[in-house]
């Protein structure tokens, strides 16, 4: 079968479409044949083996599924790597049944992008009613559903950061209350002055480096941060311990890989999705689609924060 496969480091230049052996489901998994793949940020890292969990070679890149398995069911899935394929291989309790009103691209959007969004706001952060939330990236896929969801669920005041005036627009109008440059320049400043003058209850950051500095420097009272990324590939400043104590401030961090020991943690949320979309009050944003023979730009794509919402990519093609 075709798949994109690695067998160096590197960046977008090693992804290479390749003729591989086709997977072999053992107990407990299923074979899905292949109708579109997600790309996500997190697999630019794991091409060059910076991710949090370090990767061996040779390497199949992808996180996420959506086709068919033997018996028909049309289902989305979790596979942790081999999804950059025709056919991919996941364990049975993390391929999802896709309801019928939700595309494919939803489904990829929802299956990993918008189970993190879910966490950051429910489990790390603890949103509660009234609020103030700052999403970084708010036009990238966990953003443009992490700002969908705190407005669903109770938050006052919603501000994304994005980097250019057209992805500015695309918030708004996704229900950001305000959106700002994400530059970490006199990003403080624009913070509060974005949030009328107060610092923020919340931030969502996955930037690191400056801007995790600057977005922590903005937190309010009793403020919460929950780091899920490093898409700027700098470190931030070492936290002192005694400025969390002034202004009783939290840092939290969140990896949905932490969530895969447990099945519910992935589908009770998942299904909540599904619904939210099916009813119309959710909006995924699909961003673009690649052929195989595309992987290579989709991920400069990315790493030059060209591209909006989810990626999808066609195996077909």
């Amino acid at each position: 079968m075709r798949a994109v496969q690695i067998t160096e480091f590197g960046g977008p230049e090693v992804l290479k479409i390749s003729e591989v052996e086709e997977p072999t489901p053992g107990a407990g998994q299923v074979l899905i044949t292949v109708d579109r793949a997600g790309i996500n940020y997190a697999d630019t890292h794991q091409v060059e083996n910076s991710y949090l969990s370090k990767a061996t070679l040779p390497l199949i890149p992808g996180g996420e599924v959506v086709g068919r398995t033997a018996d028909g069911r049309r289902v989305v899935a979790l596979v942790g790597s081999g999804g950059y394929a025709e056919k991919a291989v996941a364990h049975a309790p993390y391929a999802f049944d896709v309801p019928e009103g939700v595309s494919d691209g939803d489904a990829l959007a929802l299956v990993l992008q918008g189970t993190t969004a879910w966490h950051l706001l429910k489990t790390s952060s603890h949103l509660q009613q009234g609020e103030s939330v700052l999403v970084h990236a708010g036009a990238g896929g966990v953003g443009s559903l992490a700002v969908q969801l705190a407005k669903l669920w109770g938050a006052g005041r919603v501000i994304a950061t994005a980097s250019s005036e057209e992805k500015r627009k695309q918030v708004l109008e996704l229900g950001a209350d305000a959106a700002i440059d994400g530059d970490p320049e006199g990003l403080k400043d624009r913070i509060i002055e974005a949030n009328e003058g107060r610092p923020v209850d919340i931030v969502l950051e996955m930037v690191g480096g400056r801007t995790f500095d600057e977005s922590f420097d903005a937190l309010d009272r009793f403020g919460r941060l929950v780091t899920f990324g490093a898409a700027s590939r700098e470190a931030a400043q070492p936290v002192d311990p005694r400025r969390l104590m002034k202004g009783s401030k939290t840092i939290a961090g969140f990896w949905l890989a932490d969530c895969f020991k447990n099945p519910a943690l992935l589908g009770g949320p998942l299904t909540e999705l599904f619904d939210l979309t099916v009813a119309g009050k959710l909006r995924p944003i699909v961003g673009g689609e690649y052929g195989l023979s595309e992987v290579a730009t989709a991920h400069e794509d990315m790493r030059a924060r060209r591209t909006v919402g989810k990626l999808l990519l066609d195996p077909a093609r």
